[in-house]
């Protein structure tokens, strides 16, 4: 049995019913094999990042405790984006931080850098991202974040004054 890591994963989502599809996905987290649900941040908007021409995004983040491998997890969260009605394999370059039906990335794994193909942890844009790290740091400000500290160090390096927190409807 793997030892049992504290994994952060940040979710977003701008066309269709994005609230809906962040809500259900943070839902599904719970169905992870070998994984609990430890926390989950309220839901926030932000402009999006990297292409601005496209509706704003709902974002949100967990915390999960996993004994699974870093690739197994980022399997996991694979499937429920194309349970979701994503799907990566189509993407070309030109949709790069384009509009995402439910996007679920792997922003943290315990105190790890992992650089694989298909995975590097950190997430590599995560210490630039206030819609990330907003979220991030409402449940788990002191995460170890390697090369920034904590979550709530990098926070304070970044504006953030465009991620608004959603008021429950």
């Amino acid at each position: 049995m793997n030892q049992s890591v504290t994994a952060c994963i940040g979710l977003g989502a701008n066309i269709g019913h994005p609230r809906v599809a962040v809500a259900r996905a943070l839902e599904t987290l719970a169905d992870i094999p070998d994984s609990s649900v430890r926390a989950v941040s309220r839901l926030y908007r932000s402009a999006a990042w990297g292409r601005l021409d496209q509706p704003d995004f709902i974002n949100a983040a967990a915390v999960l405790q996993t004994t699974l491998e870093p690739a197994t997890l980022l399997a996991q969260l694979l499937a429920i984006e194309r349970a979701a009605g994503r799907e990566r394999e189509r993407e070309t370059a030109s949709m790069r931080w384009g509009p995402r039906v439910l996007d679920l990335d792997l922003l943290l794994y315990g105190d790890r850098v992992i650089n694989e193909r298909g995975l590097r942890v950190p997430h590599p844009h995560l210490h630039e991202r206030a819609f990330a790290l907003v979220p991030l740091a409402e449940i788990a400000p002191d995460a170890a974040f390697p090369g920034y500290g904590t979550v709530a160090d990098a926070l304070r390096r970044i504006d953030v004054h465009e991620v608004e927190a959603l008021r429950l409807d």
